[in-house]
């Protein structure tokens, strides 16, 4: 059904022209503004920027046109025209809802004379083609004819032929959808009994001709910390992180805008993300931490991902080593900056963890921290210590183990994720093996006897390791291999040995060999004093190295002796 554009009067006159504008320019080959003054501001009604340069539209109510006779209405064309050219468009349109005649032609055609301009006109033809290429919008504009719309609405209720009667009565109904607002439509969709809506702009510019405005009023007993630092992050400073306020916690949300949305809702879940604008790739961040004397302690590149904007200020977040670091600038510049980090260390190697980890011990730590974005500085201050002693504890020992675990990976040339959980035992194993890779002689809580068979071989060196004294025994085993989770590291020949051992059963073992019955007789070898064997990974110390013992230092060890 067409627009009765000699009945709507200039008001709605204005509305259509300027939503059918809208759809014609979407953004993609224009960006349109509609000017309030209706022709007392400067010439314009709608003005189009686009890649030739700047077009004028001006809109003029006049159903019956402007013949001669009404020479009113042409002067107001003229100085519409006149005045529009203060802005130099390349074109400049007038919009009527009238057929024009030939005279009304000429008379727009010799407007252009003396300027670098191309006038033309959008009359009643023209409108109705435009509406007929967006029939929704058109429809937007008739939906009192409502027939045709209650004619759909009874045959929803009919059976379903088949499956593409579905799809086709889904599709005339989101048509009908489009129809409800000439900026803003629903999307919709059904899982069960659950129908879900979701609002959609009709256009690129839909939100500055139709605002939406939401405001919330919510019931803080019924919140917890959590919930409310989210809120806090999110519409404070505009952290594009999701967040869901349950029915409990919602007094009330208000709805402003056009009238099809407008209201208040109680009894509701509101889940809500703000929407951040992109960034350019790769652009480039920093974070530094200082001392007072604004020395450099320690320096993580990384790169900008999202900048936000809330009521109380603005957001910055950086991804660094893969982790998230958020920054929060409060517009009160008496209010502390908020650093938020979020990361995850499962599935990194080691290196990686460890560099992740050490960004959230310095900040435990407190201190001065720096933040530039592309070389510029974007916000510094000092940070208080939050971490207790045995937060920083457990980070001091974590980052031991993948320091630990990167130099056995690297001398082994076996890598994989450090695994986040490990038995005592592979701990501890972990730890001897990166200190013998360093070349140092370790007490090998695992090994506290080693036990032999004899072969029935009897000499002088077999009989002096049985004379009643200590003895000093060295062995060289083909590897050495320690176990982490389902991964095995093969450090290579280490050297086993203690120089103060007993040998257990010595007198039955002698005895044994006298009767020449000696093979099959077991020895078992044991420092004194309940002590450990040593080990030394061979060909890594210097020879001219006292091997004396190097501690563990593993948090909740008793060092082995």
């Amino acid at each position: 059904m067409a627009i009765e554009w000699d009945r709507i009067g200039q008001p709605e006159f204005d509305r259509r022209v300027e939503a059918l504008l809208y759809r014609m320019f979407d953004g993609s080959s224009g960006r349109v503004t509609a000017v309030n003054g209706r022709g007392g501001d400067k010439g314009i009604d709608v003005e189009v920027s686009t890649d030739r340069g700047l077009g004028i539209f001006q809109l003029k109510y006049y159903p019956d046109g402007f013949p001669g006779s009404l020479k009113g209405r042409r002067a107001s064309i003229k100085n519409s025209f006149k005045t529009a050219m203060q802005h130099q468009p390349v074109e400049w349109t007038l919009v009527v809802p009238a057929t024009l005649t030939p005279s009304e032609r000429r008379f727009l055609g010799k407007l252009a004379e003396g300027y670098q301009v191309v006038v033309g006109v959008m009359d009643r033809p023209a409108l109705d083609n435009g509406f007929a290429d967006f029939p929704n919008l058109e429809a937007t504009f008739t939906r009192d004819h409502l027939r045709e719309a209650a004619r759909d609405f009874n045959q929803e209720q009919a059976l379903l032929y088949d499956g593409d009667d579905l799809v086709e009565r889904v599709r005339r109904l989101g048509e009908r959808a489009d129809t409800v607002h000439e900026d803003w439509t629903w999307d919709f969709e059904r899982r069960g009994d659950e129908v879900t809506r979701t609002l959609r702009a009709l256009h690129p510019q839909a939100a500055q001709r139709s605002p939406i405005t939401i405001s919330m009023a919510s019931r803080p007993d019924a919140m917890d910390d959590q919930l409310t630092a989210a809120i806090n992050r999110t519409w404070g400073f505009g952290i594009a992180e999701e967040v869901t306020l349950p029915p409990e916690a919602l007094e009330r949300l208000t709805i402003r805008g056009p009238e099809f949305i407008a209201g208040h809702i109680t009894d509701a879940t509101l889940t809500w993300r703000p929407v951040i604008p992109a960034v350019p790739p790769g652009v480039d961040a920093e974070i530094s931490f200082r001392t007072a004397d604004d020395v450099v302690t320690a320096r993580h590149t990384g790169r900008l991902t999202s900048v936000g904007a809330g009521a109380l200020g603005t957001s910055i977040e950086i991804d660094v080593h893969g982790a998230v670091l958020q920054m929060m600038l409060p517009f009160n510049a008496d209010t502390d900056a908020t650093i938020r980090y979020n990361y995850d260390l499962d599935g990194r190697e080691p290196g990686e963890a460890a560099r992740v980890l050490r960004i959230q011990q310095r900040l435990l730590q407190g201190g001065g921290v720096h933040v530039t974005i592309d070389g510029t500085p974007a916000g510094s201050g000092t940070l208080p210590a939050t971490g207790t002693p045995e937060d920083l504890r457990h980070i001091q020992q974590m980052l031991l183990y993948f320091a630990d675990l990167d130099v056995v990976q690297r001398h082994c040339e076996a890598f994989f994720p450090a695994p986040l959980t490990y038995t005592g035992r592979e701990r501890i194993e972990l730890r001897v093996a990166r200190l013998l890779i360093e070349g140092k002689c370790v007490s090998y809580p695992f090994a506290r006897s080693l036990s032999f068979t004899l072969n029935g071989r009897d000499s002088e060196q077999v009989r002096a390791l049985f004379e009643d004294r200590t003895q000093c025994v060295r062995i060289v085993p083909p590897g050495f291999e320690i176990s982490l989770g389902e991964h095995q590291l093969d450090l290579g020949p280490v050297s086993l040995f203690h120089v103060q051992l007993r040998i257990e059963g010595r007198e039955a073992a002698l005895a044994a060999l006298d009767a020449g019955q000696g093979a099959g007789q077991q020895i078992t070898l044991r420092p004194e004093n309940g002590e450990c064997f040593r080990l030394y990974l061979e060909g890594v110390p210097d020879e001219h190295t006292p091997l004396a013992v190097t501690p563990l230092l593993l948090d909740g060890l008793q060092e082995p002796r």
